[in-house]
């Protein structure tokens, strides 16, 4: 469902004068993902699946910014789920609550809405050694 803010709405918060604005969801999406990618200590979002698909895309120069956000918008009001994976050795309600608060802020700053609730979902923490091949040690087995 889009957002549609009536003329009456729009000249409240800028100089427009008459018609409407609509916000797509995939917009206010990409917002929130957006937001909650600028939080340190997210090394990802999405749950599994999802991260495979973005690889693929990162691989392809085709970031799906909305990946791992989920929103609902009215008229007045959006509700955010976001998914997301960790970075070790993060406080993970600490996380959780700067990525609510980095969200939160961006759908009334940027997309005008009063915000019911962001629900942050924590699926997987990140070890940076994963990513290393070769962290110095001898392999004990040849």
């Amino acid at each position: 469902m889009a957002n549609d803010i009536t003329g009456e709405q729009a000249a409240e918060s800028s100089t427009a004068q008459g018609g409407t604005t609509t916000i797509e969801d995939a917009v206010v999406a990409k917002i929130a993902g957006i937001a909650a990618r600028d939080v340190p200590g997210v090394h990802a979002l999405g749950g599994g699946a999802a991260r495979v698909v973005g690889a693929i895309r990162d691989a392809l120069n085709s970031t799906d910014l909305a990946q791992g956000i989920g929103v609902e918008v009215g008229e007045k009001q959006v509700a955010v789920d976001v998914t997301l994976v960790a970075e070790y050795p993060v406080s993970l309600q600490e996380l959780a609550a700067a990525v609510r608060a980095s969200v939160y802020r961006a759908m009334q700053e940027l997309v005008g809405l009063e915000v019911t609730g962001v629900d942050v979902t924590i699926n997987d923490v990140h070890v940076p050694s994963d990513d290393e091949g070769d962290d110095g040690r001898e392999e004990r087995v040849q």
